[in-house]
């Protein structure tokens, strides 16, 4: 921890990111994001909340991703899909680097306000991998009896 910005705030080590999660565990919620939206979410330990997405057309769920609050704030305010890397530290826009975007459609809240439903328009393939989506690998399960 070190004192910038007129507050306690993590300071990065050399060499690593200057992007910490929104979620100052010190000072509180440091992000634009509405606070009666801030206030519904219910967050992991280190401040993120599940982001499942999900393609505007086809219905298919390409992919799980991490939000924080300033994540969920620049996707909401962007239209932009934006996430934060728990491998990398930092924030990253879906197609910034591969080209492969997620446009927005519409966000929501689970009911109990730990997972979000991020519908986009995908552009590209959804998945590191370069397939659509990140659920292809199919464990084979028994299915289950319908009433």
């Amino acid at each position: 921890m070190g004192y910038r910005y007129g507050r306690w705030t993590p300071v990065p080590r050399a060499g690593e990111c200057d992007t910490v999660p929104a979620t100052d565990l010190v000072n509180g919620p440091v992000s634009a994001l509405d606070p009666a939206i801030a206030a519904r979410l219910r967050r992991s330990p280190d401040g993120l909340v599940a982001a499942i997405v999900q393609e505007a057309g086809t219905r298919d769920v390409l992919m799980l991703a991490w939000m924080d609050d300033e994540a969920l704030h620049r996707t909401l305010t962007t239209g932009r899909a934006t996430y934060w890397s728990r491998s990398r530290r930092e924030y990253w826009v879906k197609g910034a680097t591969s080209g492969h975007h997620q446009y927005v459609r519409s966000v929501a809240l689970d009911c109990d306000g730990d997972a979000l439903l991020v519908t986009v328009e995908q552009v590209g393939a959804a998945c590191h991998t370069g397939t659509h989506t990140c659920f292809s690998d199919e464990l084979p399960a028994v299915p289950g009896e319908t009433a």
